[in-house]
């Protein structure tokens, strides 16, 4: 039962984490936020970005508000894990846990896009279906930055992209690299 609570409580909720991230890289990244994809985050993390907002500033073109609500819905949701797991912590051990789960949490997110852009570019090359492109146009403003220096070394074999590959590959390894216990990742 306890497994199936952690379980729960950590998908959700890194379902709902995921697009605060996503607001981030998309404002980072410059995307287009009348995109579908885009203007759907806005409209999931408004409510909580909105009254953070209210509170702290953005700075210097960096989205302050989004980022002190992703920060403080992580502790909270690794403290609800901790806490089910009945796991005894100090205070570095919790903050070092909410950093590795943000890093988590973001390479995470590149994986499922950089899929997510493998699949959508084959099937766009089949068949052209207008949503799909604006689903893949999203994906690509996020993936395209990590992928070009990559795309500088490794070069098109017969227009098949294959730099998402080792960037994957990397992903992986820094994902297995993070000193994380089992149940918080």
């Amino acid at each position: 039962m306890q497994n199936s609570l952690l379980f729960l409580l950590k998908t959700l909720s890194d379902l709902y984490l995921v697009t605060f991230v996503l607001r981030l890289i998309l404002q980072r990244v410059g995307a287009d936020f009348y995109n579908p994809v885009s203007q759907f985050v806005l409209r999931v993390t408004n409510p909580v970005v909105a009254r953070v907002g209210r509170i702290v500033p953005t700075m210097q073109g960096i989205d302050l508000p989004t980022l002190v609500a992703l920060i403080a819905l992580q502790c909270l949701v690794t403290w609800l894990l901790l806490a089910l797991a009945n796991v005894i912590y100090s205070g570095g051990q919790f903050v070092q846990y909410v950093f590795f789960r943000l890093i988590n949490l973001a390479l995470w997110l590149y994986s499922i896009c950089l899929i997510g852009y493998i699949v959508l570019s084959w099937i766009m090359t089949i068949q052209y279906n207008s949503s799909l492109r604006a689903l893949l146009g999203a994906i690509d403003e996020i993936v395209a930055p990590v992928l070009r220096p990559v795309r500088r070394f490794l070069p098109t074999i017969g227009g098949l992209d294959l730099s998402p590959i080792p960037v994957f590959i990397l992903i992986q390894a820094i994902e297995i690299a993070l000193p994380l216990p089992g149940f918080l990742r």
